[in-house]
This record gives C-alpha cells, sequence and structure tokens, in this order.
C-alpha cells in the first residue's frame, strides 16, 4: 500500500521519509547490536539480553522486615557489581514492584530468571527513592540500601508481590539508557490475619555421621574409642550441632533425632578415647559433650521429639540392595528397639519411634515395604515422589496403598528451600524470602480451607543453612497466615479425599538416589560381622561387652550418612570385622609338634590359650585320628572335651589314646561351641606309634638276665682270686716268722743281736721283689683298643 501511496503521490514527502529512516536506525541499533551479539538466543533470552541486563551483577543482601504490614518501612540493602569490561556511566539503582504473584509455578518461575524482562518486569517506583552512581569501573562495586514506606509499594491486597532491584545506565560503548543489571525476590503481605490458617509442620534434624569405632577400652567401663575427634568441632560454640540447638530451642519445631549422636556424644561425656595411628590418645573434649548434651536438654522442653532408629539406617539402600542378604531386616528391627531407650536414656524424655524416613522422602513400594517392617506405621515421603494432580497443595497426611500405612508427604519445594550454599549473605536473603512466599501462596490457594504442610530438610544443615531456616521460621512468627504443629498432630490431620495415596513405581525411583546407595556387599559384609559375632558371644562369660559395641557398630554400617561416601564406608566395615576376628583369635589352640608314642597306651595334651579380658565357656575340644585303626581315642576315631578358661590363661586338654598297629597317625584338633559350631581354625599334629610287642620284652628280659649272670660270675671269680691271695700272704709271713726265729737263736748262741735289727729295717725300705703278687687292675692306656676289643663307655 506505501507503493501504491507513492505512485498516487499521496506518501510522505522526502523530509518526512529522512526522519522515518533516522528514527528506525536510532531505534534499531541497539536491537541489532543485541541480536550480532547473541543470535542464538531463544525469543526470551533475546528479551532478556538485548539490553545487557547482564552486565552489572546486583546482589540483595538483606530486606527488612521480610513480611511486612501496613506501617512498615521496607529497606533493602546490597551491593551492584560490573561484571562487564566497559565503565558503566550516568547509572541509577531503582525498586520495581509487581506484579503479584497469582500462584506457586509462577513464584518457582520467577525464581529462575536472571536478566531483565520487559515484559514481565515492572517499571521502577516513581515516588520511591534511588541510588545515583555517577561511575563504576569494570570489576568495581558499590553499596547500596534504599528505603520505602509500605503505603508506597502499591501493594492493594493480600498475596506475593515481586520485588526487583535494578540498576539502569549507559556505558562508554553504548550511550544510551538501557537496564544493565537486576535481582528478584519476593515480597509477602498479608496486613490482617487469614481466617483459615496454614498450619506448618517444620521437622528440626539433629543428626550426624559415624564417628565411633567397635573398639573399646579394657577398663570396667568400657571406654568408647573413637575414629576421629571430628565431632567435637560440631559441639562447640558455633559448631553446626551447637548452632541447631541454640536455634531450634526457640522454634516452632519437631525435633528429628538420630539416637547414635546421643550416644556418642554421651559417651564423650563420659570419657573417650581417639585413634592415632595404632595407639588411643584420651579424647579431650569432654566438657564440650557435657555443654552441648546439657543445653539440648534445655531446648528440647516443651517440644515432640520423634526418634529415627539408631544410626538412621538407609532404608532404600536396605529395600533395593539388602534384604534379599539374610539378617539384613533384623539390623533394622535391633535399631528401632534401642531407638526409645537411647532418648530416654541420655535426653529422660520419651520420644516416638513410629516414623520412618527415607533419603530424600523418596518411596516406592519396596522401601515402604521395609520402612514399616520394624514397627514404624508413618513414612516421611516428599511431594516430588508422591505426587499430587491437583491445582492446590493438600494436607500432607493421607493413607498409603493399602490403608495400613499413614504417609506424611512433604512439600518439596519448601523442603529443599535452603539446601545449598548459605554463607552468602544473597543467597540466605532470597531463600528466606521464596519460602516465606510460598507458603502464603498455599494458604491463598484456598483461603477458606485449611490444611496442614510438612517441611522435612535436608538430613544435616550446615550451620548457615540452620541460621537460614531459623530467620524463615521467624518470618512465620507473627502467624497472620500459618500457626505451627507438630509432627504427631500433622499425621493425625484429616486426609484430604483428591490426594494422592498411590505409591509410585519403582522406575520412577530416581537414579541419582539409587547411584548414592550402599551396595549389595554391604550387607553381605554386615551378615558376616553379625555371623562371626553370634559365634563369639556363645563362649564368652560377659558376652555384653563385646555384642552391645559390635551391634551398634552394624547400625552404624547401614547410616544414611554413608550415602556418597562409598570408599569410607567400605573402610569402616572392613576395620570392624577386622577387629572382631582379632578378638575371636585370641582364644586359640597352641600349636603343636610332631609326637612319638612308645607303648600300647598314652595321654595326648593339647593346650588351649585365652587372650580375652574375659574367661570363655560352653567350648569343647574335639581330638579325631586320622586312622582310628592305629591309634584309637577312647575306643573311637575322635573323642571331646569341655574347656573352660579363665581370662588371660590357659588349659592343657589330655586325651587317652590307644595304638593298635605301628605307624604316623595324622591327628587334627578342633575347637567346637556347644551346638557344634567349629570355632577358629583347626590344628593338625602328628603321632608317629612305635608298638612294643611280647618277643620284644622276651629279648630285653633275657639280656637282662644274661647281664645279672655275668656280674655275678665276674663276682664269684674276684671272690676265689682274693682268697688265693690271702692265703698265699699268711704262708709267707709264717715262713718269714719262722725265718727270723732261726736267726734269732743262732745269734743268741754267737751273742750278736743289733745289726740283725738294722738289716731287717733295711730291707723294709727296699723296692719290691719280683715274687710279689702284680695289682688286680693295670694301669690305663691311651693307646687305640685292639680289634675285637669290647670298650666300656
Amino acid at each position: 500500500m506505501g507503493e501504491a501511496a507513492d505512485i498516487q503521490g499521496t506518501g510522505p514527502s522526502p523530509a518526512r521519509r529522512w526522519l522515518r529512516r533516522t528514527i528506525t536506525v536510532a531505534v534499531g541499533a541497539p536491537l541489532l547490536a543485541g541480536l550480532l551479539q547473541a543470535p542464538a538466543a531463544s525469543p526470551a533470552a533475546a528479551a532478556e539480553d538485548a539490553t545487557g541486563s547482564k552486565t552489572v551483577d546486583v546482589s540483595l543482601d538483606t530486606l527488612t522486615p521480610s513480611a511486612p504490614v501496613d506501617g512498615d518501612t521496607v529497606t533493602v540493602s546490597g551491593t551492584v557489581t560490573n561484571r562487564g569490561k566497559k565503565t558503566v556511566t550516568d547509572a541509577t539503582v531503582n525498586l520495581r514492584v509487581g506484579p503479584q504473584m497469582t500462584s506457586r509455578s509462577e513464584i518457582d518461575q520467577v525464581s529462575d530468571r536472571t536478566g531483565f524482562r520487559s515484559d514481565s518486569d515492572p517499571a521502577p517506583l516513581g515516588e520511591a527513592p534511588s541510588i545515583e552512581i555517577p561511575r563504576l569501573g569494570a570489576g568495581l562495586s558499590k553499596e547500596f540500601s534504599l528505603s520505602v514506606p509500605v503505603s508506597e509499594l502499591g501493594l492493594d491486597e493480600s498475596g506475593v508481590y515481586q520485588l526487583g532491584v535494578s540498576l539502569t545506565g549507559q556505558t562508554s560503548d553504548q550511550r544510551y539508557d538501557r537496564v544493565l543489571g537486576i535481582e528478584r525476590t519476593f515480597l509477602p503481605y498479608q496486613p490482617d490475619a487469614a481466617e483459615k490458617k496454614t498450619q506448618v509442620t517444620y521437622l528440626w534434624p539433629l543428626i550426624s555421621s559415624a564417628h565411633v569405632s567397635a573398639e573399646t577400652g579394657t577398663d570396667d567401663q568400657q571406654t568408647p574409642v573413637f575414629e576421629d575427634d571430628d565431632l567435637a568441632a560440631e559441639l562447640r560454640p558455633g559448631g553446626r550441632l551447637d548452632q541447631m540447638v541454640s536455634l531450634g530451642k526457640n522454634l516452632p519445631v519437631t525435633w528429628v533425632i538420630d539416637p547414635d549422636l546421643l550416644a556418642s556424644v554421651d559417651a564423650m561425656a563420659n570419657g573417650y578415647r581417639v585413634k592415632d595411628g595404632t595407639v588411643h590418645v584420651p579424647g579431650p573434649n569432654q566438657a564440650v559433650a557435657e555443654r552441648w548434651l546439657d543445653a539440648l536438654e534445655k531446648a528440647i522442653q516443651g517440644h515432640k521429639v520423634v526418634a529415627l532408629p539408631f544410626a538412621d539406617p538407609d532404608l532404600a539402600s536396605l529395600a533395593h540392595r539388602g534384604k534379599d542378604v539374610p539378617g539384613s531386616l533384623g539390623h533394622l528391627q535391633s535399631a528401632t528397639s534401642l531407638a526409645a531407650m537411647t532418648v530416654e536414656t541420655v535426653l529422660h524424655v520419651q520420644a516416638s519411634t513410629d516414623f520412618a524416613w527415607p533419603a530424600d522422602g523418596a518411596v516406592d513400594p519396596s522401601i515402604v515395604a521395609v520402612a514399616t517392617s520394624a514397627g514404624a506405621d508413618k513414612v516421611i515421603a516428599r511431594s516430588d515422589s508422591v505426587r499430587d494432580d491437583l491445582s492446590y497443595t493438600p494436607t500432607a497426611a493421607r493413607p498409603l496403598g493399602n490403608g495400613s500405612t499413614t504417609a506424611v508427604v512433604s512439600d518439596a519445594l519448601l523442603s529443599t528451600a535452603f539446601e545449598g550454599d548459605m554463607v552468602r549473605a544473597e543467597n540466605s536473603t532470597l531463600a528466606v524470602q521464596e519460602f516465606l512466599a510460598q507458603s502464603l501462596a498455599i494458604t491463598l490457594e484456598q483461603p477458606d480451607k485449611q490444611r496442614s504442610v510438612v517441611v522435612a530438610p535436608q538430613r544435616v544443615p550446615t550451620a548457615s543453612q540452620a541460621q537460614t531456616m531459623a530467620t524463615a521460621l521467624r518470618g512465620l512468627s507473627a502467624r497472620r497466615w500459618s500457626e505451627p504443629l507438630d509432627l504427631l498432630a500433622a499425621a493425625a490431620a484429616k486426609p484430604d479425599p483428591d490426594a494422592s495415596t498411590t505409591v509410585p513405581g519403582s522406575s520412577r525411583y530416581p537414579k541419582k538416589l539409587r547411584d548414592r546407595e550402599l551396595p549389595v556387599q554391604a550387607f553381605r559384609d554386615m551378615k558376616t560381622t553379625r555371623d562371626e559375632l553370634d559365634d563369639f558371644r556363645v563362649i564368652l562369660t560377659l558376652p555384653d561387652r563385646v555384642v552391645t559395641p559390635f551391634g551398634n557398630a552394624i547400625n552404624r554400617e547401614m547410616s544414611t550418612s554413608w550415602r556418597g561416601q562409598a570408599r569410607a564406608a567400605a573402610v569402616y566395615r572392613n576395620d570392624v570385622l577386622e577387629y572382631l576376628q582379632d578378638l575371636t583369635e585370641s582364644v586359640q589352640l597352641v600349636d603343636k609338634s610332631d609326637l612319638t608314642l612308645s607303648g600300647r597306651s598314652a595321654t595326648i595334651p593339647v593346650t588351649v590359650h585365652n587372650q580375652l579380658l574375659q574367661g570363655v565357656d560352653h567350648l569343647v575340644l574335639r581330638l579325631t585320628s586320622g586312622n582310628k585303626n592305629r591309634l584309637e581315642l577312647n575306643g573311637e576315631g575322635y573323642a571331646e572335651l569341655p574347656v573352660k578358661i579363665n581370662a588371660g590363661h590357659s588349659q592343657s586338654v589330655k586325651f587317652t589314646a590307644t595304638a593298635n598297629v605301628n605307624g604316623q597317625v595324622p591327628m587334627t584338633a578342633q575347637l567346637y561351641t556347644e551346638d557344634g559350631t567349629p570355632y577358629g581354625q583347626p590344628m593338625t599334629f602328628n603321632v608317629k606309634v612305635s608298638e612294643i610287642t611280647a618277643t620284644v620284652m622276651l629279648v630285653i628280659a633275657g639280656g637282662v638276665l644274661l647281664l645279672v649272670l655275668a656280674g655275678v660270675r665276674m663276682y664269684s671269680q674276684r671272690k676265689r682270686v682274693a682268697a688265693r691271695n690271702a692265703e698265699a700272704d699268711a704262708e709267707a709271713e709264717k715262713a718269714e716268722e719262722a725265718a727270723e726265729a732261726q736267726e734269732a737263736e743262732e745269734a743268741a748262741a754267737n751273742g750278736v743281736t743289733e745289726p740283725v735289727t738294722e738289716l731287717r729295717d733295711v730291707e723294709a725300705d727296699e723296692p719290691e721283689q719280683p715274687s710279689d703278687p702284680t695289682p688286680d687292675t693295670g694301669p690305663e692306656s691311651s693307646d687305640p683298643s685292639g680289634t675285637g676289643e669290647k670298650v666300656d663307655r
């Protein structure tokens, strides 16, 4: 038509056409520049990026009050930072309020936006103050603070409003005003109390990871040994668990507690030891634990307390990987029975044990079945698992499956509101405002109908996350659209008839959660440890000293806290099993060398050594012959004798053996419990049988007789020789006396006496004559014996 008009001479003049082209180029230039910078952007993204609205980062660090009423003044403070490479000039920081949010999903969508949207972001408040920033260099920041009365915000009625802070300015390369940065949050506005307030149940979890080993001291108190002293850092003033207690005591919450945490801190308070390499050193933080327990006991007064099964077992892992391993469900039963007793012993309060809480509230039929197998009849699920196809948020409680189980379905958006890094003030502020906005939106969905919602946050909040959660709950303290309700009352609330009661199928279980579960091997390791513990306990005179610490350690092996820590979990399980095996091997058979059995019967001793600090009983030692025909034990192929040994002692068990045939016989000694279960490793040795027959006895007797006869003969011979020698001496003495007498007579006749006497004296000193008898035994010779000669040794 323009062409026709020109032909007809009715079109615009050349001057007007030139002006139109100039305006078009001026307006289109920045748009063209934006398109050239992001040619592949979607229409929505193009609308955001066309003005370069991500050049400046706008951070909202504080917003007070978080839920204003008439007469309040809203103050927003934060920082603007130039993230671009060009200097920003002639900038202005403005507030933008509106529009009102009409649904929870719209709030969720707005929170995901980053850049400026001209089609949805409102214009700056005309009468609100603004901040002028003449110049902001690349990489530089500037703080701001804006305050405006509620009356000037344009809040017409109760609802959730978008609140934005934007920076409008120019850059050195583009000299025209445009939005260079924006941050959005939400302003919940409920000036008057709602007629039907939403009942909000907030779970306040006190859960930690496993810190206590299976080892204990040798003292009567069995001082526990900790794997590390990391728990003390959480308990100290300012630590994570300290913050949870100091913040939670003044909040309308339901405490959800892992009894293992209480047991661990109580153990610290009564004295503990910590592993330091291969030794155990005294734990230095006993006073820290005492202070925390005292503060917790005071904090929970007047609150409901829910006790999870001991060590917070991973129900999904048990359902998907462990239930087919024999005995695994028994661990859950023992953990559940221990829960209430532990809480009452440490905190002196009655705790409910009716609730099961799968990881992230994700459920399927097998998880529900396992969760309720140990006595719990209520499951804390989450709305992103049990989904409701409704235009509003229904009450959390509803029957699940066949109706025997109550599901308490926590709200997914509220429950995940404080995940992530809450150390940064901006993240914390935005999370609080979105939480309050979502809670008000729930009330406004059906203002004439009261509903109950449950918030189940992350199991182990950091200190900053806990502080942010507390700030959000304080924002609800005015109770203009909500009121607190404990978990037990929430579970008993009247269900919404339109709420879903269907358990989602196994295929809908999130893969990212399944990938973090404990493997099947973990449950096999637990079974091995439990089986060895059962075999060990029956022989102990004080079994509780072993059963209790190891039973608790096995429960810790199944903890939800091991998710994503597969290696650390495997190391813990291995340490527990190795320590148990070290104890069982402290009762063992002492190795025995081979024996030689000379005779038809003998006693075979076998020694059992007990290195434990307690006595052992109800053991039987069985000795088995490898060849019954060659060597019998009590007329059989084996024999059994009872074993009972005091602490630190040994016992020698003696078996009577009977030999039948010569030869070597292998023997096996094995300990058994009284029910016939082998205990420990067998010990083997050999017995060499050397039987002594009647013929051998006759030969030996004959040899002895010959020796006796030879001795008698030698004695007789020596006696005869001695008699002959005595007779010869007597005859010689008589002859000598006769000769002397004759000489004396002759001398007397001749009158000579003295010379004869002197001669006798001289003759007495002369050596023996050849006629003297020879000695019985000659001198010993050093020469070698001759051939055939016998030598007595």
